[in-house]
């Protein structure tokens, strides 16, 4: 995996520091070097004011006096409140606040009486309990006054592994180190962290060839390499056949995940619908071939074609029995499958049953209340994304706005491009037919689930106020036109 966007866990951090301080540079000049970084963005985004530099008792609270000492410098009216007791400081924190020459202050309210800027450096990623005490009253009442906040790192609160808060106040910015962490980017996290920069403060990239961190941020530098694109020797067949499991009476979802399977690249792609369905399939589409069920073997016969590559069920599928037998004899070809919708939520009393079946290339794509009807739902969401892949040994995309991709291998991607907009009825069944697209075309699973998600994402933000889940298939020639750089 490229690197470039992995996302670095408390104690991953923590290693990478180590193997930095190893390779040469000391603890208080990483120190240093995020403290100084901290104050940059601040004077490139604000005039000099009265700012207060609320420290915590371990390196976080060492960031924030050198934060102070350089805003200081620099002119700023700054004020030093500690959390705790000097005595209680060691090491380069401790060092690093004998260098302020003003005033230590306790953390209280009396501390942020008239600041016009406040700089949580209170803690950072690695917190793991709930904000309590003067820490908890002051945050709450710097929030409450409408002083705007950077954080150190991350802010005070929220769990850098999880996104978890914990106790945070939301920031307008926020300045991590290095590498962002799972909780930058991860609900509620994301939200509290405002503008999030990420400063280098002297750690060698080479230090992640050793960590050999396995959860990544989403985008195109991790699977670019493998998108499929059409060659000039190339066929329909060459570009692979996708088959869609057409329901009745619900005809919109597997319509619409046909399409996109097909502006994904998928060379042929064919809905097999039941006869009484055949007028509304035929009607309203024409590049997708519409295949109907007449007889009891026609769908047995479908499965044996060997032209066939990758194959969706779910999309207005139905809950019964049909859709089981169905989705396990998909499963037993060992070819691509995309298990969507219907057909999860069909297995929410023999999750077994699903889970012994799985045994070639699969992705499941669940919502938050499909994924609870056949998964564990306890824990944060990147942990339990993981877990049901562990267990099921298929990519598990579990959906939302912060939607986690996880390989059984135990790899997962954090997607961050999806707009609002993405909230519309449909719009997942378009997520479906974009990964079938890319299944069908022999792309590995883990990263056609990912690359499909981010392209999800960028369709929508194309088009913008306004978007309805039948518009998604039409934009992605023009992302993928720009990926391409054709």
């Amino acid at each position: 995996m490229n690197f470039a966007t992995a996302l670095l866990t408390a104690s991953e951090m923590g290693e990478a520091d180590r193997l930095t301080v190893e390779a040469g540079t000391s603890v208080s000049k990483l120190m240093e070097n995020a403290g100084r970084g901290v104050a940059e963005e601040i004077s490139r985004r604000w005039s000099a004011r009265r700012v207060t530099v609320l420290c915590g008792p371990g390196n976080n609270g060492g960031d924030g006096f050198v934060a102070a000492r350089c805003l200081d410098d620099a002119g700023w009216n700054v004020r030093v409140a500690l959390l705790g007791s000097l005595d209680k400081l060691v090491g380069a924190a401790r060092d690093h606040a004998d260098k302020w020459r003003g005033t230590i202050e306790s953390v209280n309210l009396d501390a942020i009486d008239a600041a016009e800027l406040i700089v949580d450096a209170l803690f950072g990623a690695g917190l793991s309990r709930p904000v309590e005490g003067a820490a908890k009253t002051t945050l709450a009442a710097v929030a409450e006054r409408g002083i705007p906040v950077v954080a150190v790192d991350i802010p005070s609160g929220v769990q850098g592994d999880t996104g978890e808060n914990l106790g945070g106040v939301a920031a307008v910015l926020t300045v991590t180190c290095f590498r962002k962490k799972p909780g930058h980017v991860l609900l509620p996290g994301r939200d509290l962290c405002g503008e999030l920069v990420v400063t280098g403060i002297g750690t060698p990239e080479n230090v992640l060839d050793e960590i050999r961190p396995n959860t990544f941020e989403n985008d195109p530098r991790l699977w670019l390499a493998k998108l499929p694109r059409p060659g000039d020797g190339g066929n329909k067949y060459t570009r692979g056949h996708a088959l869609i499991m057409g329901g009745y009476p619900m005809t919109g979802a597997a319509r619409m995940a046909a399409r996109a399977a097909a502006r994904a690249g998928a060379g042929l792609t064919t809905i097999a619908v039941p006869e009484v369905a055949l007028p509304i399939y035929a009607g309203a589409l024409t590049s997708i071939m519409v295949q109907p069920l007449a007889a009891p073997g026609d769908f047995d016969a479908l499965l044996r074609d060997p032209r066939v590559t990758g194959f969706l069920i779910g999309p207005g599928a139905g809950v019964g029995e049909t859709t089981r037998t169905r989705t396990r004899a998909i499963l037993a070809t060992r070819r691509a499958t995309l298990i969507d919708a219907d057909a999860i939520t069909a297995f929410k009393d023999e999750q077994a049953a699903l889970m012994n079946a799985i045994g070639g290339p699969c992705v499941m794509t669940p919502h938050e209340g499909e994924f609870a009807r056949i998964f564990d739902p306890s824990g944060d969401k990147l942990t339990r994304t993981r877990r049901a892949a562990a267990r099921s040994g298929a990519v598990i995309v579990l959906k939302g706005s912060d939607t986690v991709i996880a390989a059984p291998d135990g790899r997962a991607i954090i997607n961050t491009n999806a707009p609002p907009t993405l909230a519309t009825a449909g719009s997942g069944d378009v997520l479906s037919g974009i990964a079938l697209g890319l299944l069908t075309q022999g792309m590995e699973p883990f990263l056609a689930a990912a690359a499909a998600v981010w392209l999800h994402g960028a369709a929508a933000r194309e088009f913008g106020p306004g978007l309805i889940a039948e518009d998604l298939p039409d934009l992605l020639p023009t992302v993928l036109r720009r990926l391409f750089g054709a």
